[in-house]
């Protein structure tokens, strides 16, 4: 493959195995894309998995990856961000630390993709509706489009701009689109999360009838599994208003279209001063 910059398909990372086995994939994929090689690295937490749970291979961080590159004179880098919005990570612990490398490696040089939401690149609420007419069932529904939660306003905008695409490419074809969380900080600081996807199973009318429940996550894991947090909040829902029905959709990392909108994001990276 070409030499050039060293490609960082990057994840806020998880202790769950699925998820790092599916960031995996999505990176060989991104590299029979993009013709380079693309290494999947995590933020945090990845790494305490056991490599007996993961193919034998421990799971890489983002900042260990580059010391490691950097140690052999290799100082140039592209990161691709697993991220929908200006995460924190994306604003500041990556460029933050990517400062504090600098100082060390003087002829660093990083440059980074915008995060997944772009506006005027309708591809994500695309997959979101594929998704959503993909579940089974005559019955009109209404759609809960949920994500985690997030501690910054500019992500949970990106969730209600999600949520208003996927509207209008509905349109008719359900009765409604909400946008909701799954979790959220208890200061009243956070209150831009709400609705969370509990309390909206809770309220009429959408505690009763078919209800698709719109993953906007990535990967498996805790809170996006079989039997991850969001599907025991609909369990829990369902058990509580016997009349409502819910289903997940898969999840956004699963379909093909997400490539592409990579693939873009690293053709449009930028340096990262």
């Amino acid at each position: 493959m070409p030499a050039g910059p060293l490609t960082l398909l990057v994840d806020n990372g998880s202790l769950e195995p699925a998820a790092t086995l599916a960031l995996r994939k999505l990176a060989s994929r991104l590299c029979g894309r993009l013709g380079q090689k693309v290494e999947p690295v995590s933020l945090l937490h990845s790494s305490g998995i056991d490599p007996k749970l993961i193919g034998g291979s421990p799971a890489k961080l983002l900042l260990a990856a580059m010391e490691r590159r950097l140690a052999a004179n290799r100082p140039e880098f592209t990161i691709i961000p697993l991220f929908f919005g200006p995460s924190l990570a994306l604003t500041e612990y990556i460029p933050e630390n990517i400062a504090r490398l600098r100082e060390k490696h003087p002829k660093l040089k990083v440059s980074m993709a915008a995060p997944l939401f772009t506006r005027g690149d309708e591809r994500l609420a695309q997959i979101l509706e594929e998704h959503v007419l993909a579940q089974p069932g005559a019955e009109p529904a209404r759609v809960a489009l949920v994500d985690h939660g997030s501690p910054v306003a500019a992500v949970t905008a990106v969730r209600n701009e999600l949520a208003q695409q996927l509207a209008a490419r509905l349109g008719a074809r359900v009765i409604a689109v909400a946008p909701c969380s799954m979790e959220r900080r208890p200061e009243p600081a956070y209150d831009f999360n709400e609705p969370l996807l509990a309390g909206l199973l809770d309220t009429a009318p959408w505690n009763e009838g078919r209800v698709i429940v719109a993953l906007q996550f990535l990967s498996p894991g805790r809170h996006a599994g079989k039997d991850g947090d969001v599907a025991k909040i609909c369990r829990a829902a369902e058990a509580k208003h016997p009349k409502l029905k819910t289903s997940l959709t898969k999840l956004i990392g699963e379909h093909p279209l997400l490539i592409e909108i990579l693939a873009d994001r690293w053709r449009e990276a930028k340096p990262l001063a």
